[in-house]
């Protein structure tokens, strides 16, 4: 059985980056529970140092694996595009559709 890395267990989210997460207490946040929470709102939202930090807690496949999989209703139509196209991930266009945030008002017509 593989030893855990306990370099990355260790490792917490920094305060600095507790705007990602508004909705919650960062300190109740799990590396491991939390992920794909985690990745989708560091990749959505963060700047420079904070995919530093996403590179230092995650592996690539992890993170290639939530925007292979993304949130459904989360995601900015453009940021989502851009982590794609830098992993080369072609993403089916229902997912596609079902992972972009849409706000604009259902019409009833």
């Amino acid at each position: 059985m593989p030893k855990a890395n306990p370099v990355r267990k260790k490792i917490k989210i920094p305060s600095k980056m507790k705007w990602l997460f508004c909705s919650y207490d960062v300190e109740s946040l799990d590396l491991k529970d939390d992920k794909d929470y985690i990745i989708t709102q560091t990749l959505n939202y963060g700047v420079w140092d904070d995919l530093k930090w996403l590179y230092k807690a995650y592996s690539e496949k992890d993170i290639k694996a939530v925007l292979k999989n993304p949130i459904r209703g989360v995601w900015f139509e453009k940021v989502l595009n851009f982590w794609t196209t830098i992993f080369g991930i072609n993403l089916p266009k229902k997912v596609w559709e079902k992972a972009i945030m849409n706000i604009s008002p259902v019409s009833f017509e």
